[in-house]
């Protein structure tokens, strides 16, 4: 009989992972002067909660990330130099700041899942990928909207 694959460990390094966000956007959020950016990366952090939640919901049901969409990715924040973080960034570089973090997890998880051996794995990285880019779209829609609003 083949014993099941416990992806616990995964999803409780995700977990970390969407701590570690939120803790970035939440302090990013108290420490600027600019109230857009505030406001943008306090609503951030809280959606680093919710995805912190997501994933202790998985914990108890896997499944769940089998139904998240794959998005669509415009490629933006691969288009996009990573600015340096600081206290009076401005509202299109502090977007571009979380993109970037953004495609960096969604890329680490697919990694993983080219690298995985087991099938299992695979399925649970290839959704938290789908997770953090659908994140990344989030924010790059943002972007777009602040950075680029005479297109529009």
């Amino acid at each position: 009989m083949k014993e099941s694959t416990n992806i616990n460990p995964i999803l409780n390094a995700a977990i970390k992972r969407e701590e570690e966000a939120y803790r970035f956007y939440k302090d990013v959020a108290e420490r600027t002067n600019n109230k857009a950016v505030r406001e943008t990366f306090q609503q951030l952090a809280e959606d680093e909660l919710g995805h912190k939640d997501f994933l202790k919901s998985c914990l108890n049901d896997s499944s769940l990330l089998k139904k998240l969409p794959v998005p669509k990715d415009y490629k933006v924040a691969e288009a996009t130099e990573a600015p340096l973080l600081s206290v009076g960034m401005k509202p299109a570089d502090a977007m571009a700041l979380a993109m970037k973090k953004e495609q960096e997890s969604a890329e680490l998880y697919l990694k993983l899942a080219k690298t995985a051996v087991d099938s299992k794995y695979q399925e649970t990285f290839r959704g938290l990928a789908n997770m953090e880019l659908g994140h990344k779209t989030r924010i790059e829609a943002l972007f777009v909207n602040i950075g680029y609003p005479e297109v529009f």
